[in-house]
């Protein structure tokens, strides 16, 4: 089947030059997909991997905004509306710089298995701009929001596509361009999601894909004879994924060593505890300061320029961004012992890293099981929205923790190995393939 995947993978490649994470992104979905599913008369004769590899829609517009000085600056913005197979497009934004289509792809595509793997009805999509909220006032990113959404509300709705937030775009983001959307089009209605709680959001959305991503790891140990209890942790980051995986890792008896960000590593071997995590959010989700502060307020190790994945360690968090963690540092967690790799990033291991990973028997939770806890509070959110009620945190909590546990059950049922060990990347991509294949399949050709 090797021979088949490349054979995808060169057509694939010839019909979307340069777009190497794209490429990446299909290559280690259809690795495991093209074994099981290529030979199947019906995937073939309906083309559903090159329909699936292909987006339904690309949107791609300018955003022209002003600075408070009065200076004009232009901006790009997309949205890659991929599959709406089991339900309306769902998927966030993110306002990074050097945000690019191929970028946008890969997400929208390795989205519409996440989202398919929640059991939610929610399709996959994803977007943004390469503007970059950082060292802008309020008033400059409320300017770029609604110029944004000038363009961007023809294309999305509560049946049609529902965006969120992503890197760059939080709750003052999306209240921006939710303010926007309702005078654009006249109405109130649930056509974003991660909004506050005084308008519509949801509980617990903030620390859904950590929270998910610590609930994920739980089932993974306890799956194979281990528990969070004691386990010591290294997270990348230090945005809402990493902190709020590390609070849920600490409530579970785990010790939490590392986090990051683009500037350095903070090592602290007595771990952090509840208050030096609230300490770290007054950091990072408010001041926006750096973490090697951390290493000043708590006397512990600061490792500049440096990431977590050279320190001992039983698990390991890559939560910042794509492909951060490389063969090298795969030896690296292999060498000191490291049980599994959880990724509360998305696509944050290379391609080699995750062979190297696997191959050694290092448990594997990819980004499509592990982090979906995010896009599962915000498809509990649009239903909230739907049924004009609000739930409370403890029933989106019991919700959150039940979606984890049937993606956990559907990996372990296509992913178990005849010696009773899980290939979590393996089972994703099947579970994930298959809810979404055999609704195209069910649609027809079109």
């Amino acid at each position: 089947m090797s021979d088949r995947l490349e054979e995808f993978m060169e057509g694939l490649e010839a019909r979307n030059p340069g777009e190497h994470v794209f490429h990446q992104a299909v290559r280690t979905t259809y690795a495991d997909v093209i074994e099981e599913y290529g030979s199947d008369d019906r995937i073939r004769e309906q083309q559903i991997l090159e329909r699936m590899t292909e987006p339904d829609r690309v949107v791609m517009f300018r955003v022209v905004w002003q600075t408070d000085e009065g200076e004009l600056h232009t901006n790009r913005a997309y949205r890659v509306q991929f599959n709406n197979s089991i339900g309306p497009y769902k998927g966030g934004l993110r306002f990074v710089r050097g945000l690019d289509l191929a970028t946008c792809k890969f997400l929208g595509f390795e989205q519409t298995f996440k989202n398919a793997l929640t059991g939610l009805p929610m399709g996959g999509a994803k977007g943004g701009s390469d503007f970059d909220p950082k060292g802008r006032s309020d008033a400059e990113v409320m300017r770029f929001c609604q110029s944004m959404m000038v363009e961007l509300h023809k294309y999305i709705g509560e049946d049609v596509d529902v965006p969120a937030g992503d890197i760059g775009v939080g709750e003052r983001e999306i209240a921006y361009l939710f303010g926007q959307y309702k005078r654009l089009a006249g109405r109130f209605a649930g056509i974003l999601t991660g909004k506050g709680l005084s308008f519509g959001g949801s509980a617990v959305r903030s620390e859904a894909t950590g929270y998910g991503v610590a609930y994920f790891t739980g089932l993974m140990l306890d799956q194979h004879d281990g528990g969070l209890e004691d386990k010591v942790c290294a997270i990348s980051g230090a945005g809402n994924v990493s902190i709020f995986c590390a609070e849920k890792l600490i409530a579970e008896g785990a010790k939490v060593i590392a986090l990051s960000d683009s500037d350095g590593t903070i090592h602290d071997p007595d771990g952090l505890d509840e208050l030096k995590l609230d300490w770290v959010k007054e950091l990072k989700l408010e001041r926006r300061g750096r973490i090697g502060e951390y290493a000043e307020e708590f006397d512990c190790e600061y490792l500049e320029g440096e990431k977590p994945w050279g320190l001992e360690c039983d698990l390991a968090f890559p939560s910042a961004t794509e492909n951060e963690l490389d063969s090298d540092d795969a030896l690296k967690l292999i060498e000191n012992g490291c049980q599994a790799v959880v990724e509360g990033a998305n696509m944050p291991v290379t391609v080699d890293a995750t062979e190297h990973l696997r191959s050694e028997g290092i448990l594997v939770g990819p980004a499509k099981a592990a982090n979906a806890g995010g896009v599962a509070v915000s498809g509990l959110e649009q239903s909230q929205n739907a049924a004009r009620v609000s739930w409370s945190r403890e029933e989106v909590d019991r919700q959150l923790r039940e979606i984890m546990k049937t993606i956990h059950s559907d990996c372990v049922e296509k992913g178990e190995g005849s010696d009773g060990k899980v290939d979590y990347v393996r089972g994703a991509n099947l579970a994930g393939f298959e809810r979404v294949a055999e609704a195209m399949l069910a649609h027809g050709a079109v």
